[in-house]
């Protein structure tokens, strides 16, 4: 290439192509100098020194260069481990802000930074060049038609979020093209977006979809692959993978057209991010990007011995979220997948790690203070998974105002609960009420709890009712990975079974944990699968099972296809009865003079629930009444809103229990809409009145609606 290289701009970082050239710009603080590197189609490189500097930022602009140009970065410096600095020429690395990545990284020795038959390994330096084993950085044409598509704003009260994996969901899908199967464009086919419609969830919570690899050194060798993507190398290109074109940089036009499509049917699109660490790992790891262009600044080092890292994670580094500029590459990265990718939110991985400050987590970080204060990020779905791994990092309940939680306390009761172990009411009153003990003190609604009985990581639904150990074998690590307490029950046996009568008790505790999560105030958050009775075999950590283990089954057994019918009528049940999707917290008090409360408690025998039975452990039934009339919220006319009323009946117990109807509720008639001993939801269900008695089988639950 015969190329000029003129001074251009620090900002905006990465690469932008402005219709005659492309400006490219890196920042690294501890730099001695910085060389891009272009690519043609014959894989030739070309260096040109970038050698403007402004506020540690290394910037220039080459005339000519087009989207579709290949690109990475050298970067020098010291190569001093054991002050943090890890500078190596010799690698070629991913522009942090690059918006398309071509290729996939080579498993080779020469991606590491050091030489693996030095004795003490990361001390040594490599002189291997890894240009042939990288993947490149691609330019691109940000100009797209949006046809006037914009973000969907669904009140979160009213959502109903369904985790999804992009590849999982449609590798198997018969009615999709196999071309497009496993893709982002899978996902926005017309029979894709079918089946999300009629299930009437409101958003997809895809699994992450930033560039990701499977880790060198690891997963490689067994012959796995890092299926769920939580190894992000880089934070603002579309995974290409999941590109049904393959074309360099295509992939950004396939996501807009997939967030496109979904907004056009109703539905949302929510990603998991992960910017707690990255794929580099620890100080072992191979050097790609973060590590080669600026170590000390872009990682937590260990203090005393910045050779290594300070791992909240469990994944060998943790992001330096205290250092001004990588908060900024955060900020930037979830502000482009707002404005130009249109996505409507974000669920953060192991969010509490990027509330440490120095060791504690400490909800007043900056990175909360910069979302709070964004005029963008400040209004989309903000969704914490609020623990991580290190000391202090359980910080569920925790998080500030504008925060939504994955709720582990709700997923753990309501399992414990419907397992028959012994769990105060107390508790389970509170979880399935909102979980007000956790976020109405901090001025939260009850939107806040994102309520999950399963999710990709651990038991789907059907193995949580079908098995009591993990059996991870398949994973390659002597079934000693995943979680050990799964809270779950076989129903009597180990895995597939014949057995009727078990069969059927595991029918009935799939439907038993649907109708409960559905219910439950806060929002709802459904597997991807759970509706077809989707199996794992037993595998709790699937996180490497790129194959019919993750993926989902369309081919459904009768009693799945009854599941996935029975999970539309649910959820459309949902939508339609708005005392379970309040938006303000319940008083348990009488609110507009009708003398009948909000909510009230219920023992079987229509007693109202005794201060000491709260928090006996082995009582396992209760019924409960939800007062549609005494919502205490209006429309957006200003008009008070107004639903049915419903008493709902929990026997959670291993024998059948009789029901009485309330004394205070005995002057209406009231008429079955839900029984989890049956299929489907109920259209002309019994009538019940006065003092009548409804005998529940054992581990049911039935729903009565007020005539």
């Amino acid at each position: 290439m015969d190329l000029k290289i003129w001074p251009g701009k620090s900002y905006p970082l990465g690469a932008t192509w402005d219709g005659e050239g492309t400006n490219f710009s890196l920042f690294s603080e501890n730099a001695t100098g910085v060389e891009l590197c272009l690519f043609d189609e014959h894989n030739k490189e070309t260096r040109l020194p970038l050698t403007e500097v402004n506020h540690f930022v290394w910037h220039g602009y080459v005339p000519n260069v087009k989207p579709g140009q290949r690109y990475g970065y050298r970067v020098y410096g010291p190569f001093l481990p054991s002050y943090g600095h890890r500078f190596n020429g010799n690698k070629l690395l991913i522009d942090p802000y690059a918006k398309a990545i071509a290729g996939v990284i080579q498993h080779d020795e020469a991606i590491f930074g050091y030489p693996w038959e030095m004795p003490d390994e990361d001390m040594g330096f490599s002189e291997y060049n890894d240009a042939h084993l990288m993947p490149k950085g691609i330019v691109i044409d940000d100009d797209f038609d949006w046809e006037g598509d914009d973000l969907l704003r669904i009140p979160t009260h009213e959502s109903v979020i369904y985790e999804v994996h992009v590849k999982g969901f449609t590798q198997q899908h018969p009615d999709i093209p196999p071309a497009l199967r496993g893709t982002y464009a899978g996902l926005a086919h017309p029979a894709a977006i079918a089946h999300l419609k009629s299930l009437g969830v409101t958003a997809v919570e895809l699994l992450p979809v930033h560039h990701f690899l499977a880790r060198p050194g690891h997963l490689v060798p067994k012959g796995l692959t890092n299926y769920w993507g939580y190894d992000t190398i880089n934070f603002f290109s579309p995974y290409s993978g999941y590109s049904a074109s393959g074309k360099n940089g295509e992939q950004v036009t396939e996501f807009k057209e997939m967030v496109k499509t979904l907004h056009k049917a109703g539905i949302e699109v929510i990603l998991d991010v992960v910017y707690n660490h990255t794929g580099e790992g620890n100080q072992m790891g191979p050097t790609l990007s973060f590590r080669g262009i600026d170590n000390a600044s872009y990682y937590r080092l260990v203090e005393e011995n910045p050779r290594y890292y300070m791992d909240f994670t469990g994944c060998g580094n943790s992001l330096n979220v205290r250092h001004p500029q990588i908060l900024k590459l955060i900020t930037d990265s979830l502000r482009y997948w707002v404005l130009e990718m249109h996505v409507d939110g974000f669920r953060f991985d192991l969010a509490a790690a990027l509330a440490r400050e120095l060791y504690d987590v400490n909800n007043l970080a900056a990175f909360f203070n910069i979302i709070h204060q964004d005029p963008i990020l400040s209004t989309v779905k903000l969704i914490a998974e609020p623990w991580d791994v290190g000391e202090g990092g359980y910080q569920i309940g925790n998080f500030p105002l504008l925060w939504s939680e994955w709720n582990g306390k709700y997923r753990d009761t309501i399992r414990d609960f419907w397992a028959g172990k012994d769990s105060s009411l107390g508790e389970f009153a509170s979880r399935f009420t909102g979980s007000s003990d956790l976020y109405e003190s901090n001025g939260r609604r009850p939107s806040a709890s994102i309520n999950f009985i399963t999710a990709h990581d651990g038991f789907t639904l059907n193995d949580l009712v079908s098995y009591n150990d993990r059996h991870n074998e398949d994973n390659g690590e002597d079934n000693e990975d995943g979680h050990k307490d799964n809270r779950s029950w076989n129903c009597g046996e180990e895995g597939e079974t014949d057995d009727p009568e078990i069969l059927t008790l595991r029918h009935r505790q799939r439907r038993n944990f649907l109708v409960t999560l559905m219910l439950s105030q806060g929002v709802p958050m459904l597997l991807g699968g759970d509706e077809m009775g989707r199996t794992q075999q037993g595998n709790n950590n699937a996180y490497c099972q790129d194959n019919e283990i993750s993926w989902l089954n369309w081919q459904l057994t009768p009693e799945n296809q009854d599941l996935l019918e029975f999970t539309k009528q649910l959820i459309e049940f949902r939508h339609k009865n708005p005392v379970f999707q309040r938006r303000n917290w319940f008083q348990g008090r009488e609110i507009h003079g009708s003398g009948v409360h909000d909510i009230a408690w219920f023992n079987p025998d229509g007693e109202e629930m005794s201060e000491h039975q709260w928090n006996e452990g082995y009582i396992q039934a209760i019924a409960i009444f939800l007062n549609g009339e005494e919502l205490d919220a209006c429309d957006e006319h200003g008009e008070r809103i107004i639903g049915d009323s419903f008493l709902l009946f929990f026997n959670a117990h291993h024998e059948p229990l009789d029901f009485t109807i309330p004394e205070g509720l005995q002057n209406w008639r009231w008429q079955v809409v839900i029984d989890t001993e049956l299929t489907q939801l109920v259209k002309l269900g019994k009538i019940y009145q006065g003092d009548d008695e409804l005998t529940l089988v054992d581990r049911s639950l039935v729903v009565l609606r007020r005539l």
